[in-house]
């Protein structure tokens, strides 16, 4: 145990976050390096809005999701040059705001006929010109079908205001099969060699959401390297020979958070031993976890080396039979006032868990900068403010 955590651990009676940049950096130099020279890095800011401000200085684009995540970046200074405003639903208001800011450089992503058509008017209304990048569907509710697609890219010098800078692709997360990938890039390649043949657009650059795995959990096996130097191959056997820009959050962030708990009761119940956290499933949500099936890297702070005594189920806060975080995980001997450590947590961990369940407190989150200075970035929050009702009549 470092003498940051013992620090923390002085301070904070309640669970909390922290989040390692150092680990962040170490994370986002790998992919560089197992991915072919002159691939950019974007960083999905939903995985963990927290580290925005440090992830913006190691990759070359943020990208952003909602109006909120919109705004987190302005609040940090970030350049809105390095800004993809993505997401599924974007409002007529929000993209009238981007529009109307002559100061705004960065990239809109296309999900819609209807979305093109708001910005083809916006762009003439203000004069200004806006860098596009359509999505194409993988199946799902995202994106444009490939007709869609077509008709935008045929029509481009229509709108010489609307400069299509590349296109985007994702089609899920946590893939760990190169034969997925396989399958998407030799389906990727061929679409942008039919748009320079049939329309004569040569795609500047292509986005894409990888999915690339994370192992959150004891037993999983993956083999990144190998996995990463297959992908590689098959991006440098593309006939299109495109820039491609990888998007990832999971991927980059996770291993950079650890979430910290403290272990308040200690029982057996019918021969099963319990312990009791002040933490639970409103702050903590591995992606692939359902009812405690599985065991993500767990530690007891301070005790990393001591041998494994018995096993334990591990309960969260909630009045609920449903907030189990771990089964039968084996561990030292542990007391009430112990700490436990969740690894791995430093992508959509803190985000995803049901917040508001109960009014419990959500926790602090601390970063820890690679020159050793650490910062809370969010005090523990009372969710109570937000579920209490205040009675404001409107008929």
């Amino acid at each position: 145990m470092t003498e940051t955590i013992k620090k923390l651990l002085s301070i904070n009676e309640n669970a909390f976050y922290l989040f390692d940049i150092q680990k962040l950096r170490q994370r986002t130099e790998f992919l560089r390096n197992n991915l072919p020279d002159g691939t950019k890095l974007c960083y999905a800011v939903k995985a963990n809005p927290f580290v925005t401000g440090e992830a913006a200085g190691l990759v070359e684009r943020l990208e952003i999701c909602s109006p909120g995540e919109a705004e987190i970046c302005r609040s940090l200074g970030i350049d809105s040059s390095k800004m993809v405003i993505s997401g599924l639903y974007k409002s007529p208001l929000f993209l009238r705001e981007l529009a109307s800011d002559k100061e705004f450089k960065g990239i809109i992503t296309v999900e819609s006929v209807i979305q093109y058509e708001q910005l083809c008017d916006l762009s003439e209304e203000y004069g200004i010109s806006l860098r596009l990048l359509p999505r194409l569907t993988n199946g799902s509710q995202f994106g444009l079908d490939e007709a869609d697609l077509d008709m935008m890219i045929r029509d481009r010098e229509k709108h010489s205001l609307l400069n299509i800078i590349g296109i985007q692709f994702f089609s899920g997360t946590q893939k760990n099969s190169a034969k997925k990938y396989a399958r998407e890039l030799s389906y990727l390649d061929g679409y942008i060699l039919g748009l320079k043949e049939r329309f004569g657009f040569s795609v500047p650059e292509l986005e894409y959401g990888t999915g690339f795995p994370v192992s959150y959990f004891i037993g999983e096996s993956l083999d990144e390297e190998s996995l990463l130097r297959e992908f590689s191959g098959l991006m440098k056997n593309m006939q299109s020979r495109v820039p491609v820009t990888i998007e990832s959050g999971r991927s980059i962030a996770a291993s950079c958070g650890s979430y910290y708990t403290h272990i308040v009761d200690i029982k057996q119940n019918k021969g099963v031993n319990y312990a009791v956290t002040d933490g639970g499933m409103h702050h903590i949500t591995y992606f692939g976890q359902y009812m405690a099936m599985k065991q993500p890297f767990i530690s007891v702070a301070g005790k990393e080396d001591a041998p494994h005594e018995k096993e334990w189920t591990i309960c969260g806060a909630l009045c609920t039979m449903n907030d189990i975080m771990v089964k039968q995980a084996s561990l030292p001997e542990i007391k009430t006032g112990d700490v436990l450590c969740f690894e791995k947590t430093g992508a959509y961990c803190m985000t995803e868990g049901i917040s508001l369940l109960l009014s419990r407190d959500l926790p602090a989150v601390y970063i820890l900068r690679e020159n050793g200075e650490l910062y809370r970035v969010r005090p523990a929050f009372e969710t109570s403010t937000i579920n209490k009702p205040k009675y404001e009549r409107m008929f």
